[in-house]
C-alpha cells in the first residue's frame, strides 16, 4: 500500500491509483520487496533509501534488449528522480514517502488527478500513459496490461467505476 496518508494523497481513490500503477508495473507483486519500493527494473531488488540506485539494467523485451534505470514502486528513471527531487525539495532520500509523493506529481502532471478522485479510471489510465509502460496506449512497446486487467484490479483495491 501507498504510504502517504490519505489526506496527503487527496483521497482514497489517489491512493488505490497508486496501489494500481504498483500493481501494474509489477513491483508490488515482488514476493520479498517492500511492497515494490525497492524493485529495479527487471525485478531485483536494492538495499537503502540514500539515494535512487542508480543502477543500469538490460533485459529483453518482444526479442529486444531495453535498458533502463528505473527504480522503485512507480519504476522511476535515474534522471526524473534527480529532476522531482529538486523541484518537489525532497528531503530523506529515494524513500517510500518519497516515490509517493513523485507518482504524485505525475499524476497531476498528466491531468489526471480529478479523473481518480470522481472514479474515471479508464480515463487516468489513458492520460497517464505515457509515464508508465504497463499502461495501456502506450509506445513503449513493453507488453502493457488489458485495460479490462486493470479495471478489474482497481475495484478489487476497493474502487468504484464511473
Amino acid at each position: 500500500m501507498a504510504r502517504l496518508t490519505e489526506a496527503q494523497a487527496g483521497g482514497a481513490n489517489v491512493l488505490r491509483f497508486l496501489d494500481l500503477i504498483a500493481f501494474s508495473e509489477g513491483t508490488s507483486t515482488v514476493k520479498v520487496s517492500d511492497d515494490g519500493y525497492n524493485v529495479l527494473y527487471g525485478g531485483g531488488l536494492f538495499t537503502g533509501y540514500l539515494d535512487h540506485p542508480r543502477c543500469k539494467l538490460t533485459f529483453p523485451i518482444n526479442g529486444k534488449p531495453v535498458t533502463s534505470t528505473a527504480a522503485g514502486r512507480y519504476q522511476l528513471l535515474e534522471r526524473y528522480w534527480d529532476a522531482y527531487r529538486a523541484s518537489l525539495r525532497l528531503q530523506g532520500g529515494f524513500t517510500p514517502e518519497n516515490q509517493d509523493r513523485i507518482g504524485l506529481q505525475q499524476i497531476r502532471e498528466r491531468r489526471a488527478l480529478e479523473d481518480i478522485k470522481a472514479g474515471r479510471i479508464q480515463q487516468a489510465i489513458s492520460k497517464c500513459s505515457n509515464i508508465w509502460a504497463s499502461f495501456p496506449g502506450n509506445n513503449y512497446g513493453q507488453n502493457p496490461h488489458r485495460l479490462e486487467n486493470l479495471l478489474a484490479h482497481w475495484q478489487k483495491l476497493g474502487g468504484m467505476l464511473t
